[in-house]
């Protein structure tokens, strides 16, 4: 974290206040779900929104957009020295699998018990993402792979936002833990990445610029 913070301020004047103020923001949030050990709700949730405060854009219930995909492709192609796609398969494959794995965090699943697809529906869908992501690991595709468990974590971002889980509940405490440690790796990879790379992520006006109100 420190070093990350000496990085930002030491490029800060070169680059432009938009490109500063997102790094500002999701640094800020990246160093308090740091102090939230004991709170993984809590934790959890700062860490998501270092995620979009990095990223710049509105994220709906699920991440199939093109936006985030390019995103997340830039950011690959960004790192020059593989620090996130070691990061992936030497270190957090493991987590990630076990977040793939469970069908609580898959949104299809939950869709399902709100009775708006059938049950061969869900289980269908979560079958051809099993073989979708079996092919990701054989072929080593970071991107794929990142963008499935993104969606699987945005399923339990969304469980605590929209108050579909109790606070501090011993229900799923498993994911949200494994969902942190996952973001907590990639995070500080992907911040590194974008400060590396100011013109190239400098993604122009936030939706909610700064603002004094009288």
């Amino acid at each position: 974290m420190f070093v990350l913070e000496e990085i930002y301020k030491s490029k800060k004047p070169e680059n432009s206040d938009y490109f500063n103020l997102r790094i500002q923001r999701s640094l800020s949030w990246f160093k308090k779900a740091t102090q939230l050990d004991e709170d993984i709700d809590l934790k959890f949730m700062s860490l998501w929104v270092s995620l979009n405060a990095a990223y710049a854009q509105e994220i709906g219930k699920t991440l199939d957009n093109q936006g985030f995909t390019r995103f997340l492709s830039d950011v690959l192609k960004a790192d020059q020295e593989h620090k996130i796609y070691h990061l992936v398969w030497d270190k957090l494959s493991p987590l990630m699998s076990r977040i793939i794995e469970s069908p609580y965090t898959f949104q299809l699943f939950w869709d399902q018990q709100n009775k708006t697809i059938s049950q061969m529906a869900w289980k269908d869908a979560f079958e051809m993402e099993k073989k979708q992501i079996h092919q990701a690991v054989q072929s080593k595709d970071t991107l794929t792979l990142l963008f499935v468990v993104f969606n699987r974590l945005i399923t339990l971002k969304n469980q605590l936002q929209q108050g579909g889980s109790t606070y501090n509940s011993a229900i799923n405490r498993k994911q949200l833990y494994e969902g942190c440690m996952i973001l907590s790796a990639i995070l500080p990879r992907l911040l590194f990445i974008l400060l590396e790379n100011p013109a190239k992520f400098d993604l122009g006006k936030p939706f909610y610029p700064v603002q004094q109100m009288s």
